[in-house]
């Protein structure tokens, strides 16, 4: 089992420095929608929105040098005329990976159109049709002093001596981009607990170098994203809130599809239970697509809040070294009420 876990480790912090190239991800995208597609950007039933995720990866055999993600998001939107508005947002993500602590941040502005397409100021059959843009920064670093390397093993007496010299000649510790992000986004809803949505978004429009190195280039892969998922009653209090995400950067492709059935009980002050399953498929050029986890989810909605909590049951190769411990997420959203008399309309994620 040493074994196993020891390889884990290998091929984990050397696959962190060959995915600088990679964004980071969420099991609970639904919770996130601002970071999968800037066209989500205004798309609560509320005045405003804050939102923050949590997510811890391979501390099963990491410990110290788990992988871990947290991103935050703002948006407030405002009624442009009769029936369309214009939203605003701030999106934030840290993450940090493996031994070298090789960590991404990013900081976007977004703006959102809403425009309805369908439907009366009365009617709650209706559908809008959305378009947003983000901008922003991002930087990278990494922490060379925290790696080894092969020339510091001594051959002769069998022991590694971590301060010898490393024989490498090494980069910058972080490098700073701009970058720019677009996407579209179409809802319908026809009653309360009834509506449809679905989403196309392009990352990294700008594709920055993202290289340690002067005169060097790694550029970061345009990340292509397809969204959709709705709601489905089957009672006044049961409904199924099916979605999946399609992912695709560069040669690495990842798919994530389920459910959370929902249970409400339809009072002024409202409590709902979420509960689901999700499964993860991953692949690329090279490898044809593997089951890669198993995420169960469960939320509580309470009034303007909804807290949810989900684990990763790792199904790949490191299921043996990782005895099928993934990865742990929070997520935390709060909608502030509308004060005009009219509630937009819009589906639940």
């Amino acid at each position: 089992m040493k074994g196993l876990k020891l390889l884990a480790i290998v091929f984990i912090l050397l696959g962190s420095l060959g995915l600088e190239a990679q964004d980071a991800r969420f099991s609970q995208f639904y919770t996130a929608p601002m970071h999968t597609n800037p066209a989500f950007t205004g798309i609560f039933p509320g005045q405003f929105r804050v939102t923050v995720n949590y997510r811890n990866q391979w501390s099963s055999f990491l410990s110290g040098s788990s992988f871990n993600t947290i991103g935050a998001s703002f948006d407030i939107r405002f009624k442009m005329n009769r029936y369309d508005y214009l939203a605003g947002g701030l999106t934030l993500l840290r993450d940090d990976a493996g031994d070298a602590r090789f960590n991404q941040t990013k900081a976007n502005l977004s703006l959102s159109y809403l425009k309805k397409m369908g439907g009366s100021r009365y009617s709650r059959n209706s559908h809008y049709l959305v378009v947003g843009f983000q901008g922003g920064a991002g930087q990278n670093g990494i922490d060379w002093s925290r790696l080894s390397f092969s020339q510091q093993f001594d051959q002769e007496d069998e022991l590694f001596v971590p301060t010898d010299p490393t024989g490498e000649n090494f980069g910058e510790n972080s490098t700073i981009y701009i970058d720019a992000n677009a996407g579209l986004a179409w809802y319908a809803v026809f009653d309360e607990d009834l509506s449809l949505y679905a989403g196309f978004a392009m990352h990294h429009l700008t594709r920055p170098n993202i290289s340690f190195y002067d005169g060097s280039t790694e550029t970061l892969f345009t990340k292509y994203v397809g969204q959709m998922g709705g709601q489905i009653p089957f009672s006044e209090n049961l409904s199924i809130l099916p979605a999946a995400i399609f992912t695709k950067q560069g040669p690495s492709n990842e798919t994530v599809a389920g459910a959370n059935f929902r249970y409400s009980n339809n009072d002024f002050n409202e409590v709902a239970l979420r509960l689901g399953g999700w499964v993860r498929v991953v692949g690329d050029n090279y490898s044809p697509l593997a089951l890669e986890s198993f995420v169960v989810t469960s939320m509580l909605e309470i009034e303007r809040f909804l807290v949810g909590l989900s684990y990763d049951v790792n199904m790949s190769s490191l299921q043996s070294a990782s005895n099928s411990r993934g990865a742990f997420e929070v997520s935390l959203t709060y909608i502030n009420q509308e004060k005009t008399r009219y509630k937009t309309i819009c589906p639940k994620f």
